[in-house]
């Protein structure tokens, strides 16, 4: 059984590694200063220039390409150097997220890039501190990752399984994963907002507005308004003689781009 749970810690590791490399180099973080300041305090200069380094895209590439070597390092090779830099790396991040919770607590940890956005709490120190663990334990295994993986045991699977459900449940990145991807609420269309230029491009674009072209007699509308899903633009025109207005009803949905008219005479009675 020991066996069998510092094999899993490779596994756990060399998936953690290769996921923040993943994280770091696909997701971008939005650009922002550090503050000399939190909540009033000014922030010590080395904590200052550690969270700009941490902050700095090309700080970030680095230690997502580091963090993809030694995963890939922990899946092909044994060697008791890749184990000791995994300790060592996870160590040193454990002490990193532990400074920005006590100096820093405005600033995310950064642990996967954009993703560790939110402010660093007792689940970030707890995450890093049992991976640490973990790395520790991987001292003694027996087998490289892919080696583990040829030959995998239910209880290596077991003890994968139950580490990684503690691993989401520590982990706030995966409700900012889903964020991003969630399709943002489509809003209805007699609340969307709808500038008159897209108004007057759709109204120009459709067949209404070609039926009717020639017997517009000005390019200014007479009047503009908006009812629910609709904005209306009125036009003088003159049809058989007869002085009209020429009524367009434009949609204000984001998808359809429905133009209805109407000629009326200028005292409201249809024609």
């Amino acid at each position: 059984m020991l066996t069998a749970i510092q094999n899993t810690q490779v596994l756990l590791l060399a998936a953690v590694l290769l996921a923040a490399c993943l994280a770091k180099l696909t997701v971008r973080e939005r650009a922002a200063g550090a503050p000399d300041h939190v909540h009033g305090v000014p922030v010590p200069a080395g904590l200052a220039r550690l969270s700009a380094l941490r902050r700095g895209r090309g700080m970030t590439v680095g230690l997502g390409i580091g963090e993809g070597v030694l995963g890939l390092a922990l899946l092909l090779t044994s060697h008791l150097s890749v184990r000791l830099a995994t300790t060592v790396a996870f160590a040193a991040a454990t002490w990193v997220v532990g400074e920005l919770r006590v100096h820093r607590p405005d600033a995310g940890c950064g642990c996967f890039g954009a993703l560790s956005a939110k402010k660093v709490d007792r689940r970030s120190v707890l995450r890093a501190m049992l991976f640490t663990c973990a790395a520790v334990v991987s001292l003694g295994a027996p087998h490289a990752g892919v080696d583990v993986l040829r030959d995998v045991h239910a209880q290596v699977w077991l003890v994968f399984a139950v580490e990684v459900a503690l691993f989401v449940a520590l982990s706030p990145e995966l409700a900012q994963l889903a964020g991003r991807h969630r399709l943002p609420r489509a809003v209805p269309c007699e609340r969307r907002r709808s500038p008159m230029p897209e108004t007057f491009a759709r109204l120009y674009d459709s067949a209404a507005w070609t039926e009717h072209e020639n017997a517009i007699r000005s390019a200014v509308p007479l009047d503009v308004w908006r009812e629910g899903c609709w904005r209306f633009v009125a036009f003088p025109g003159r049809v058989r003689e007869r002085e009209v207005e020429i009524v367009f009803a434009v949609s204000t949905s984001e998808r359809d781009r429905a133009v209805r008219s109407a000629v009326v005479a200028p005292a409201g009675r249809a024609q």
